[in-house]
């Protein structure tokens, strides 16, 4: 079995315009036509599908990844999981706290975080740092924890100077 890494349209497709405007509607050189135009927008369909979309929205989002069936399985099964994304815009970060914000998703049983991610700036001082951050000093490292209900940040020292945070959650739903 060939192993497919990715998600990747051909570019090879090429069609003979000439020729297709001089087919005969009835002929079976046309039905094959057809039927190859079907696949190849078929294939166009599941590939773009399932790629992983940049877009980042504030509300949940099929971002177009899918994991494998929760309950066993190849990708090949019809029971694959979507999964979804959306973004918490977090504000500044806390000072030698934690700070929770409301992430607004609807957990229930089946739930499965996938990614849990995000970056803050320092508008004034044009730093940027990845979230969570992990720091060779204990005491400057910055951890992301979600619950139920509440995204939450927790800072062993300063960092309110980072005014712009953003979190991304992606997870499945069963």
């Amino acid at each position: 079995m060939e192993n497919n890494q990715g998600s990747f349209l051909p570019t090879t497709f090429i069609w003979d315009v000439e020729q297709i405007n001089e087919i005969n509607v009835n002929s079976q050189e046309f039905k094959e036509l057809l039927i190859r135009l079907y696949q190849n927008l078929s294939l166009m369909a599941t590939i773009l599908n399932t790629k992983d979309s940049a877009f980042y929205p504030l509300e949940e989002f099929c971002n177009g990844q899918v994991f494998f069936p929760a309950t066993g399985g190849s990708l090949n099964d019809y029971n694959q999981r979507q999964v979804f994304r959306t973004v918490v815009n977090f504000g500044a970060l806390p000072n030698t706290t934690s700070k929770s914000i409301p992430h607004n998703i609807d957990m229930f049983n089946g739930f499965s975080c996938t990614r849990i991610y995000g970056a803050a700036s320092n508008q004034n001082s044009m730093q940027y740092i990845p979230l969570p951050y992990a720091s060779p000093t204990a005491n400057k490292n910055i951890e992301i924890a979600i619950d139920k209900t509440n995204v939450t940040l927790t800072t062993a020292m300063d960092y309110s100077a980072y005014t712009t945070t953003y979190i991304v959650l992606e997870y499945v739903k069963e």
